[in-house]
């Protein structure tokens, strides 16, 4: 936060809102409307940063590269912007943006270590005033090596170099509930990470040092396919890796919401033997 604070006035910084709540899709907007970082625009997760729901692809389908580069470049990002991306959702919805920002390459793309809450109560500034924007030209450079497909995930099921990671909470993953997705479990052989358990207890990202140690178990790993509910809390645990020094990691986008859609994928429940 501090950093964000320090460059508010720098012309390359591109701050974004990403605050949103699953069950009142209007109510990210709301609060930006009622108060956001100086400068910052709006991005909304299921308008901006996802595409349509179809019968396959799961919750949040990644959007269209070209239609989301367009809307980029219509708010002034461009491949010499640096965009900072938060939300006041721990940083879901914000890692989001960041991972749909590193694939289209850009590679100049932070998440706050912060919420807008923690922006609020440490004191730094809040308005109400809606910034202009100038157009500009946004290039997309995708990175298919970053995704990994439902068919991909299938045929690695039983690889022992490969590692899933399930990011969901716990019960969700052990198949004990499921208040989103029709049916509940996991991936079988999907390892569990809860995507929260990156951050400490007061909110704030665990250094490089704690992201090693929490993620040790997957340290002989050659490759880590990352999945939650629908795509969108599978990135900070991306994030986390990335920050903890893991190179080939990769996104299931469709993830859970997608994996079930097919009829004939297997399901697991309960606890899974450690293979690593």
């Amino acid at each position: 936060m501090d950093w964000v604070a320090k460059h508010l006035n720098d012309p390359r910084l591109c701050l974004i809102d990403c605050r949103f709540a699953l069950g009142d899709p209007e109510a990210g907007r709301r609060a930006y409307r009622q108060g956001h970082l100086p400068g910052a625009l709006y991005l909304d997760l299921e308008k901006d940063l996802s595409g349509p729901v179809r019968e396959h692809g799961g919750r949040h389908p990644l959007p269209d590269i070209e239609i989301l580069a367009r809307k980029l470049g219509e708010i002034g990002i461009d491949e010499n912007s640096h965009v900072a991306a938060y939300d006041d959702q721990g940083g879901a919805m914000a890692s989001r943006l960041w991972w749909l920002l590193t694939y289209l390459g850009h590679d100049c793309v932070s998440v706050m270590n912060g919420t807008f809450s923690q922006w609020q109560k440490a004191g730094y500034p809040v308005t109400t005033e809606i910034p202009a924007t100038n157009s500009r030209h946004f290039p997309p450079h995708p990175r298919p090596h970053m995704l990994a497909s439902m068919e991909e995930v299938k045929q690695k099921l039983h690889q022992a170099t490969t590692v899933l990671v399930d990011s969901r909470d716990e019960k969700r993953y052990l198949g004990e509930e499921e208040p989103v997705d029709p049916v509940a479990g996991h991936i079988p052989g999907a390892r569990h990470f809860f995507w929260k358990q990156v951050q400490d207890q007061n909110g704030n990202w665990k250094n490089a040092a704690q992201l090693r140690d929490h993620f040790s178990p997957l340290s002989t790993a050659n490759e880590i396919i990352v999945y939650c509910g629908s795509g969108v809390t599978a990135t900070p645990n991306i994030l986390a890796l990335k920050e903890a020094g893991y190179k080939n990691v990769k996104l299931y986008a469709g993830s859970w919401s997608d994996w079930i859609s097919y009829s004939d994928n297997p399901i697991a429940r309960g606890k899974e033997t450690d293979r690593q």
